[in-house]
């Protein structure tokens, strides 16, 4: 299966609500008049995507215009237009791994549940595949099981290397050691062994925990001994099944250490995918470099806006 079918079967709970509320909508009249305009609001929130986003999107499809009669595939089309147009400017790929002098060195965060273990081990997979050398620092001692479980992606990860590249975990000394000491020491052999990328795991924290929120900062703090231009990218992990709920996430993560990009996950078991387009409409809105789905090794990759778009609504993806 391609990525962008991939997409497309990932967002099928939103994209079912959405297309039954579409196809209520067109069923009450073949017009686009205010019975027609509110039922296509109250499809849109639905999809999670927030009652000022979803009274803009109506708005601007009254501009853009939809022959009459309406059918779901014009109204479908034409709000996948729209979509498309306001979720492009997320759509920023990470940070090219190419043959520096020194590591990249991408600090992962989110809060527990929000899939962030799975992600580094995606992320691993991935560039080890493509023949990188990835550490993973360990620097989540806050929970007895994150470093096996943590280890439990990195060996899955070497492992679907075929030995083009190599994973390698740097856990803690002892439990309950400085996450900060933690990083440090994976970034120090991973200069020593000139490796490619540095993965930084950190506990999964909630925004109400202050003294979690702030080993971030002195994460960033301790890395930059090592290289001052560390870290490259700060990126917050989040579970697509909270919808907006999220977005106090990111404003509080960033407050910590700021966030360069995020990586949405858990599509698949989310009815709240349109939750971007609220992410979106926020001031400054952070890129999203990928998405991902279910449980399998391949199952991360980039975002696509116009498929996404498409998929959102309930329209095959175009390849």
């Amino acid at each position: 299966m391609s990525w962008f079918s991939r997409i497309t079967s990932g967002l099928k709970k939103t994209a079912a609500n959405l297309g039954q509320g579409v196809k209520a909508a067109v069923g009450l009249s073949k017009k686009l008049d205010a019975q027609t305009r509110e039922a296509l609001e109250e499809a849109l929130i639905s999809a999670d995507v927030g009652l000022p986003v979803a009274q803009a999107l109506i708005s601007d499809l009254q501009k853009k215009g939809i022959p009459e009669p309406l059918t779901e595939d014009s109204v479908k089309a034409a709000l996948a237009d729209l979509i498309e147009s306001r979720l492009q400017p997320l759509a920023q790929p990470l940070l090219p791994i190419t043959n520096n002098e020194s590591p990249i060195t991408i600090l992962i965060a989110g809060v527990n549940g929000s899939g962030k273990t799975t992600t580094i081990g995606k992320l691993a997979a991935q560039w080890a595949r493509q023949g990188h050398h990835v550490i993973v620092a360990a620097a989540d001692t806050f929970r007895a099981a994150a470093v096996e479980q943590l280890k439990v992606w990195t060996d899955r990860a070497a492992d679907a290397s075929k030995k083009k590249g190599s994973v390698t975990i740097i856990p803690p000394a002892k439990e309950g050691a400085d996450p900060a000491g933690v990083a440090f020491a994976a970034l120090e052999q991973a200069q020593k062994d000139k490796a490619d990328i540095v993965l930084i795991d950190t506990a999964g924290r909630l925004p109400n925990r202050s003294d979690l929120l702030a080993e971030l900062t002195k994460i960033t703090r301790v890395v930059k001994k090592l290289d001052a231009s560390a870290p490259h990218a700060t990126i917050l992990v989040l579970d697509s099944t909270l919808g907006q709920s999220t977005l106090p996430q990111v404003r509080q993560f960033h407050e910590a250490s700021p966030v360069t990009g995020l990586i949405i996950t858990k599509l698949d078991g989310s009815a709240k995918a349109g939750f971007l387009l609220a992410l979106a409409a926020e001031p400054n809105p952070l890129p999203v470099h990928a998405i991902g789905f279910g449980e399998s090794l391949d199952d991360l990759g980039p975002f696509n806006a116009k498929a996404y778009a498409r998929a959102l609504v309930g329209l095959p993806a175009e390849e």
